[in-house]
């Protein structure tokens, strides 16, 4: 059995779509992040996304935790031309486009960006790969809105629409469990 923990970054305040980006958090909640410091099990392993966002966000609960290096493949949607622009003007540009995108999830892609299976499928390696290296073990996973959604789509066995349904504020924990014979949910978006 393994255990994640899987951390949404501290907030960037854009008003943009930000995926690839590498905007840095707000970090300033110490009390917030203290509660999430405190709340995790003291003997996990911490890896995060490689934008600073994620990682400095890791760095700030990690106390005496071990730190795995920063994973590329723990990133936010890469959203192509997208990336920056606010949703109002998106949807203006290309309305049929950004409906597909958001209402269908799937194989539908942003334009020069990814669709929402191929990030699913590169989240689900490198979180199989965690698993097998630290069996048994707690993962503290800092990483993205995008990132902890794929998780829960696999681990309640739900469309993509159905997980894009559930909130993931920054600072939030997601706690999903790896058996030998499957996956269990704990608490979604719990805020210590």
């Amino acid at each position: 059995m393994t255990r994640l923990h899987l951390v949404r970054h501290g907030p960037t305040h854009a008003k943009t779509m930000v995926g690839w980006s590498d905007l840095p958090a707000d970090l300033s909640d110490h009390a917030a992040i203290s509660r999430l410091e405190t709340h995790l099990p003291s003997n996990a392993v911490v890896i995060s996304s490689d934008l600073s966002r994620a990682a400095d966000t890791a760095s700030a609960i990690q106390g005496t935790r071990q730190r795995l290096p920063h994973h590329a493949d723990l990133r936010e949607i890469n959203f192509g031309t997208w990336e920056l622009r606010p949703y109002a003007e998106i949807e203006a540009e290309d309305p049929e486009l950004c409906f597909a995108y958001w209402d269908n999830p799937g194989d539908v892609r942003p334009p020069d960006g990814e669709n929402w299976n191929e990030v699913r499928a590169r989240v689900d390696a490198v979180v199989d790969t965690l698993i097998a290296d630290n069996s048994g073990r707690d993962l503290v996973v800092v990483a993205h809105f995008g990132v902890i959604l794929t998780q829960i789509q696999r681990a309640l066995d739900v469309d993509a629409q159905e997980a894009f349904s559930h909130r993931i504020d920054n600072l939030s924990v997601t706690e999903i469990t790896r058996h030998e014979t499957g996956w269990s949910v704990g608490r979604i978006n719990h805020r210590p």
